[in-house]
């Protein structure tokens, strides 16, 4: 081998990764998250502070954690609408529970199956029953939160057992533990999507679920398993909102379901399946943070925020959409 191959070589290689970060999905989440941050710092001396930057992520641990879970499922072409209602209905059910019991343990194990149990009620109806998930999820929503309200009588529950509280409002050397948690479940998901068999399935049912089938891939059982693995992100999710909220709300979460799949569909997810990453839906988690943050900072009007959400989500689809079809129409030609 010459000189000047072996000087090459890492040129090649800083080119080929150049190449694939300038191709990457993520360059322009990241670009826009950048953006907004330097944009938000100038704006109000407030945002570019340790202690805020540490809120927004705190803040973004109930839509960051059910974001894993709607990860999954949009990747397989699915959607949850139902996740905030999950959360509502869980939260509640678990501190109903603790409080009789008096318990905080048996209000995190109620809280878990409740929304297990719901990420499994949509699983069976959209993998079994072959319904569709927009519809199917809509009506869990529905029912979810009817069963909410009447459960609680439309009340709150108060005076809750630490122990049922600990994940949403302790803290670990001064950074608080849902924050921890959050980032930890981010790591693992992502091992489990880009690292396991489990993971390379569920790309595969997302993006030809025919094609699975005829490779012997078990699409119904990994399509319900992409469906309680959203409840159980759900319930971890009402846990911290309990903790951080010391109580059960029947409204609780009314929204997130918008907020979820705004981070999940702006972190390059595609709506149409078999594309996506946990390290988008980070990003986008983060991008969707530092919006509510800064907008709050400004004292902007709160409906101003939802439509900006709105906005991203429509852009997000918009782009995801016009890709698609470059991509046909260069696989066609």
């Amino acid at each position: 081998m010459t000189t000047s191959s072996v000087a090459a070589a890492p040129q090649s290689r800083w080119n080929d990764t150049l190449h694939k970060a300038l191709n990457s999905n993520l360059l322009p989440i990241i670009a826009a998250l950048i953006i907004v941050s330097v944009a938000l710092s100038v704006m109000t001396p407030a945002f570019l502070t340790a202690s805020n930057l540490t809120n927004i992520v705190t803040q973004s641990a109930v839509v960051g954690i059910a974001a894993i879970g709607a990860t999954f499922v949009i990747i397989t072409s699915g959607i949850d609408l139902s996740v905030g209602s999950n959360i509502a209905l869980s939260g509640m059910i678990g501190a109903i529970v603790a409080q009789s019991t008096g318990n905080g343990f048996f209000g995190i194990a109620t809280v878990i199956v409740v929304a297990a149990v719901v990420g499994a009620f949509n699983g069976i109806a959209v993998s079994w029953l072959r319904l569709a998930p927009f519809i199917v999820t809509l009506a869990t929503l529905g029912m979810a939160r009817g069963l909410t309200l009447q459960i609680s009588q439309g009340q709150s529950v108060y005076s809750l057992p630490e122990s049922l509280n600990w994940l949403g409002a302790s803290a670990i050397f001064d950074v608080k533990t849902s924050a921890l948690v959050t980032v930890v479940l981010f790591v693992i998901a992502h091992f489990v999507l880009s690292r396991t068999t489990f993971g390379h399935r569920i790309y595969a049912v997302g993006g030809n679920a025919e094609a699975a089938r005829l490779a012997g891939i078990n699409v119904r059982g990994v399509v319900f398993s992409a469906y309680v693995i959203a409840g159980v992100a759900a319930g971890i999710a009402a846990l911290i909102l309990l903790g951080r909220l010391d109580s059960a709300t029947p409204n609780a979460a009314t929204g997130t379901e918008l907020q979820v799949i705004a981070a999940v569909v702006i972190g390059g997810t595609s709506l149409f399946g078999g594309k996506g990453s946990m390290v988008g839906t980070f990003v986008g988690v983060l991008l969707i943070g530092v919006i509510n943050n800064g907008l709050t900072l400004l004292n902007v009007s709160s409906f101003w925020v939802q439509f900006v959400q709105g906005a991203l989500i429509f852009l997000a689809v918009l782009l995801d959409s016009v890709n698609t079809r470059r991509r046909a129409r260069q696989s066609g030609s």
